[in-house]
C-alpha cells in the first residue's frame, strides 16, 4: 500500500510568496508519521517550497503509482486547488482512492461528494481515521473501509457519514512528525518574516471557547451524535507535554536549523502551569529562539500577574497576535468572546509597549458586520490607535462553512458572494444592513492608508530591538517590490487590490 499525501499547486499572497517565505505544513508530518509508524510506505509532496507545478506533480503521481492520493484544506480560499487535483488524480488512474481532510471539506462534505471524484473524506482530526481507512484499503476490503469512524462518502448518489472519531486522549502517543518527509531546508528561508528560519509547530489542539465567526475551533471539537443523527460540537483544548513539545523543538533546532518557532494553536496560553513549565525548559536549553504565537489578551494579563510571561518574553517570544476583533464589548459577548474586553485589551498592549518592546505587537480587528457603519469603522481605526500595535489587521466579516456566521448568513441571504476564491480576508463577501460590500471593502482602504503613515513606518524601522526592525523591514521592501512590480505590468500601484489579490507564480503551470 503506497500512500502520497499533496499539498497541490497555489496562488501566492502578494507578502508571502517564493522571495519572502514559506511556512511548514502541520498536517502533512504529522499524518505521515502515524502511517509510517504502521508499515505504510508514504510520500509526502509539498508542492509549494518545492515549486512543483501541476505538470510536474502529475508526473510525480504517474512516477510513485500511489494506491492512494491524501490532501486537505482548512482555508476556503484553497479548495478549488484541491478539487483540481482530485481530477487530476482520477485522470491519472480511476483505481486511485482519494481521501481530503480538513476544516473545509469536513463541513461541506454534502457540497462537494456528489460534484467531484472525492472516495472519502475525513473529517475532524485526521490521524486515527486516515490510519484506519488506509489498513482496511490495504486489506482489499472496501465495506469495511465504509464502517471507519470519522469519515463521509457516497453512496447511490448519497452522502454517508459514520459516527464521529473521538478525539485523541494523549497527544504525546502520537509519533514524531516525519520532518524527514518534508523538505525542510526549503521552509523559513526569509531574511526579514519570521527571521531567522521559521517553522510551524504546535504543543495545543482546540480551543477553549467556540467563537461563532472561527472555524479553527470546529476542526479539533468534540462530535457527538444523537439519536437522530445530528451532531452537536462542543469546544474541546487538549495539549502535548512540555517534554514533547521541546523534543520536537529540539529536532527543529539541531537537525533543520530552524531559529523561529511559528505556534500555530489557535490559543497558546490557555494552561498557565504549562505557560510556565515550558519558559523554564527553553531557558534551561538557552537555545538562542525568536518565536510566534497567537495569544488571549485576557491570559496574557493573568501569565504577567504571575510571572510567567516574563519568562516566555525570557525564553524568546517575540511576536504575539491578539484578537482584539472590535472595540464594542457588546460584539465580543455575542460573538462568544465574553473573556475579552476593551479595557483588557487597552491593558494588554499598553504592558507588552511599556514593559515588552522586544514583542512585536500584532491585532487582528473584525470589519464590516451587520451593524457596521462608517461610524463604527471609524471607531475601530481609532482603537487600533489607541492600543498602539505595531501591525492591525482589518480583516471583513467572512462566514467560513463550518461557524455560526456562516450559518446565520446562509439563512438570512446575507452572502452576496459565494465563490470561496474570494474569501481571502480580505474581500468583503457580504454586506452590513447600512454599508454595500463596495463601501465596506474602500473603508477598509482608507483605513490601512491612515494607519500605515511615514511615521509609523520609521518608528518602527529605527526601533531598537531587531525582531521589530526586520518585520517593519519586511513590509516596507515587500510593499516596494509590488509597487515596482505594478509599474512594470503597467498596472496602477495604488491600486490596493494589486497588494490583497493572489499571484500566479511562474512554475505554476509547469
Amino acid at each position: 500500500m503506497k500512500v502520497l499525501l499533496v499539498s497541490p499547486p497555489r496562488l501566492l499572497w502578494p507578502y508571502m510568496n517564493e522571495e519572502d517565505n514559506y511556512l511548514l505544513p502541520q498536517s502533512l508530518p504529522s499524518l505521515a508519521a502515524v502511517l509510517r509508524e504502521d508499515g505504510i510506505e508514504v510520500q509526502v509532496l509539498d508542492c509549494m517550497p518545492e515549486k512543483v507545478g501541476w505538470r510536474s506533480l502529475e508526473a510525480r503521481i504517474r512516477a510513485f503509482r500511489p494506491d492512494v492520493v491524501g490532501a486537505g484544506e482548512n482555508h476556503a480560499l484553497y479548495a478549488g486547488e484541491v478539487l483540481k487535483l482530485v481530477e487530476l488524480v482520477k485522470r491519472i488512474d480511476p483505481d486511485i482512492v482519494t481521501v481530503l481532510g480538513g476544516a473545509h471539506f469536513t463541513n461541506l462534505g454534502e457540497l462537494y461528494l456528489p460534484r467531484h471524484p472525492i472516495d472519502f473524506i475525513v473529517r475532524g482530526e485526521g490521524e486515527i481515521t486516515l490510519l484506519e481507512l488506509v489498513r482496511t484499503l490495504r486489506d482489499g476490503d472496501p465495506a469495511a473501509a465504509r464502517q471507519v469512524d470519522g469519515v463521509s462518502f457516497l453512496r447511490d448518489g448519497k452522502v454517508e457519514t459514520t459516527k464521529p472519531r473521538a478525539l485523541i486522549a494523549d497527544l504525546d502517543s502520537l509519533p514524531m512528525p516525519a520532518y524527514d518527509l518534508m523538505p525542510m531546508s526549503k521552509y523559513g528561508q526569509a531574511k526579514l518574516l519570521f527571521s531567522p528560519g521559521g517553522a510551524t509547530i504546535h504543543h495545543s489542539r482546540g480551543c477553549a471557547a467556540q467563537c461563532s465567526f472561527c472555524v479553527w475551533w470546529t476542526q479539533m471539537a468534540d462530535r457527538k451524535q444523537g439519536p437522530d443523527g445530528c451532531e452537536t460540537l462542543s469546544a474541546r483544548w487538549r495539549t502535548k507535554s512540555v517534554e514533547r513539545t521541546v523534543a520536537e523543538i529540539e529536532v527543529l533546532y539541531k537537525k533543520h536549523g530552524q531559529r523561529c518557532l511559528v505556534f500555530v494553536d489557535p490559543a497558546f496560553n490557555i494552561n498557565s502551569k504549562w505557560n510556565d513549565e515550558f519558559a523554564t525548559a527553553l531557558l534551561r536549553k538557552g537555545w538562542p529562539l525568536n518565536w510566534f504565537a497567537f495569544m488571549r489578551a485576557d491570559l496574557v494579563l493573568r501569565d504577567e500577574k504571575n510571572g510567567v510571561f516574563e519568562k516566555l518574553v525570557r525564553s524568546g517570544l517575540r511576536h504575539v497576535c491578539i484578537g482584539v476583533e472590535r472595540a464594542e464589548d457588546d460584539d465580543l459577548e455575542g460573538w462568544g468572546k465574553p473573556f475579552y474586553s476593551n479595557s483588557r485589551s487597552v491593558q494588554t498592549f499598553d504592558l507588552l509597549k511599556r514593559k515588552y518592546p522586544e514583542v512585536f505587537r500584532q491585532a487582528t480587528f473584525i470589519v464590516g458586520v451587520r451593524h457596521e457603519t462608517p461610524a463604527t469603522l471609524r471607531r475601530q481605526l481609532e482603537f487600533a490607535r489607541r492600543i498602539d500595535a505595531d501591525y492591525p489587521a482589518f480583516h471583513p466579516a467572512t462566514p467560513f462553512p463550518g461557524t455560526a456566521l456562516w450559518n446565520e448568513a446562509k439563512a438570512k441571504g446575507w452572502l452576496e458572494i459565494e465563490d470561496f476564491d474570494y474569501f481571502d480576508l480580505s474581500t468583503p463577501v457580504m454586506a452590513s444592513e447600512h454599508m454595500s460590500r463596495d463601501e465596506i471593502d474602500l473603508a477598509m482602504i482608507e483605513m490601512a492608508r491612515e494607519f500605515v503613515r511615514p511615521a509609523w513606518l520609521v518608528k518602527g524601522l529605527l526601533s531598537r530591538t531587531a525582531y521589530r526592525r526586520n518585520m517593519y523591514s519586511w513590509f516596507t521592501l515587500v510593499s516596494a517590490r509590488v509597487f515596482i512590480d505594478s509599474l512594470r505590468q503597467r498596472l496602477n500601484p495604488f491600486r490596493h487590490d494589486n497588494y490583497t489579490r493572489l499571484v500566479r507564480p511562474a512554475w505554476y503551470d509547469g
